[in-house]
């Protein structure tokens, strides 16, 4: 019995043997294999089994086989960014944790953009404390606009959202759009980081801007200094920047440390994108989705007007229960026109009067749907949302939708004046010395286009308001002119008086 024993043991301890023969893995597992690549080969371990050690099972070498409980989890998960230690982050936590509802507020505006943002980033691989950012930028308000004009979640000014393809138009601001905005944001961070080779530098130049960081990275070396995000000399503001982001992270690694509630937020889309394919009123996809119309400019902020042009946006956001509604009530909506306003290009530089007579509308209501300012024409070439007539049947092209733009010059306000002639003015002299059309001269004052002017006879002008006294051209007619000149009646145009220039 013994020696058949020995016999099965020795069998085993052969077969082991075979198995083990030929591999080269120096590390208790096999891992030539490149990540993310499947293979089939076993994974054998070579020598005695050991425990995995507390440090190894928080490492990414093991992955966690469950799906995450919630997003907060997902994003926990991801962190990849070395943490900040500095004094700035501790002061950052305290301002956040003694202020709750703000807290909560921020927490809850975001559950509707996170899960589209973490999704994002784990496909370019990026770390997931990047999904935290806009806390930082705008609160999570994709209306948002700084001083400086930065607009949206992501904060980015009219030039950088140019370079990164945001359209910035009279219908929309692609700035604010939660798609194209994240987009353009991840792609800066991606080039920032690919640039500077560290996540820290990368955010202060998304803050400070790349050159700036740049210049300051130049000088520090110049000087033998450190080149690090604490090394460097930066405005205030920048310097919080990477502290506010680790403040939040380390509250969302942690809430219970901080005695901060984080809202649920599922881990699942929040939205789905609705392909269209005509022109439609925002009032009309809110009714036919059941969502309140709030809620849709929630999800789709870029848009300026009250209409959606598809040629310029061929896909919404709706909430991923209200997409398949907006869709079957879309289908059984068969009238053929979906949409109450359309884009008129102006032919010819007008005031806003006009502009309301040709189109049919109220003065008031076509500044209100334009927001025109006052005292103001609209130049040549804008484009006004008017309404869509019933026999309209063509949509906004794409050419319009992608580019239009609202154009104004000011309204040339004038006051009647007299001014005395000079020895030997005439009427063109005269026009030419106020920058008028001698026409008008000669037409004020009842004579030919090429009369003669009187020394000392009084002519009557209507010259903007901007050209007073204090300016060049007056100054040039009255060492020219007699010394005095007398004014009357001054009026706006339309025939409202005007207050004088002091």
């Amino acid at each position: 019995m013994k020696i058949l024993r020995f016999a099965c043991l020795a069998g085993l301890l052969w077969l082991t043997g075979c198995a083990t023969n030929g591999t080269t893995s120096s590390g208790p597992f096999n891992t030539d294999s490149s990540p993310g690549t499947a293979s089939h080969t076993p994974v054998i371990p070579k020598g005695p089994l050991s425990p995995i050690t507390a440090g190894r099972a928080a490492s990414s070498e093991v992955a966690s086989l469950s799906t995450p409980a919630d997003l907060w989890e997902r994003i926990r998960r991801g962190f990849a960014m070395p943490d900040l230690q500095h004094e700035l982050v501790q002061d950052r936590e305290q301002w956040y944790a003694s202020r709750p509802d703000y807290m909560q507020r921020m927490t809850e505006r975001s559950s509707k953009y996170l899960f589209h943002i973490v999704e994002e980033l784990e496909r370019r691989g990026m770390p997931t404390e990047l999904a935290l950012l806009p806390y930082i930028e705008s609160a999570f308000n994709p209306q948002a606009v700084s001083s400086a004009k930065a607009a949206g979640m992501w904060q980015f000014m009219p030039a950088t959202g140019n370079y990164f393809d945001l359209k910035q138009n009279a219908f929309r601001d692609d700035r604010r759009d939660v798609l194209a905005s994240t987009r353009a944001a991840l792609d800066y961070l991606q080039k920032l980081y690919g640039m500077f080779g560290d996540w820290h530098l990368a955010l202060a130049a998304y803050n400070w801007g790349e050159g700036s960081v740049g210049r300051a990275i130049a000088k520090n070396q110049k000087a033998g200094l450190g080149t690090r995000y604490t090394d460097l000399n930066m405005p205030a503001e920048t310097r919080l920047y990477v502290p506010k982001l680790q403040a939040v992270k380390n509250i969302v690694a942690n809430p219970e440390a901080f005695r901060t509630e984080l809202p649920l937020i599922e881990n699942h889309p929040y939205f789905q994108t609705v392909d269209i394919t005509h022109d439609i009123d925002v009032a009309v996809v809110a009714q036919l989705s059941g969502v309140r119309e709030a809620d849709f400019r929630a999800l789709n902020p870029s848009f300026h007007r009250p209409t959606i042009f598809a040629a310029g946006t061929p896909q919404i956001l709706l909430p991923w229960d209200n997409a398949r509604v907006f869709q079957r009530n879309l289908e059984a909506k068969n009238q053929g026109q979906y949409a109450s306003w359309t884009v008129w290009s102006v032919p010819t530089t007008m005031s806003v009067a006009e502009a309301a007579q040709r189109t049919g509308m109220g003065e008031a209501d076509l500044r209100a749907l334009n927001n025109i300012p006052p005292r103001m024409l609209i130049k040549a070439g804008s484009a006004l949302m008017v309404p869509r007539t019933t026999t309209t049947r063509q949509d906004v092209s794409a050419h319009l939708a992608d580019n239009g733009q609202l154009a104004f010059t000011p309204e040339i306000v004038t006051r009647r004046t007299t001014v005395r002639a000079g020895k030997r003015d005439t009427v063109r002299s005269i026009a030419q010395r106020y920058r008028v059309s001698a026409d008008h001269v000669a037409d004020w004052n009842d004579v030919k286009a090429n009369a003669a002017f009187k020394a000392g006879q009084q002519i009557v002008m209507f010259l903007p308001v901007r050209m007073g006294q204090d300016t060049k051209a007056d100054r040039s007619a009255s060492r020219k002119a007699a010394p005095k000149a007398a004014a009357s009646n001054p009026t706006r145009k339309g025939g409202k008086p005007a207050k004088k220039r002091r």
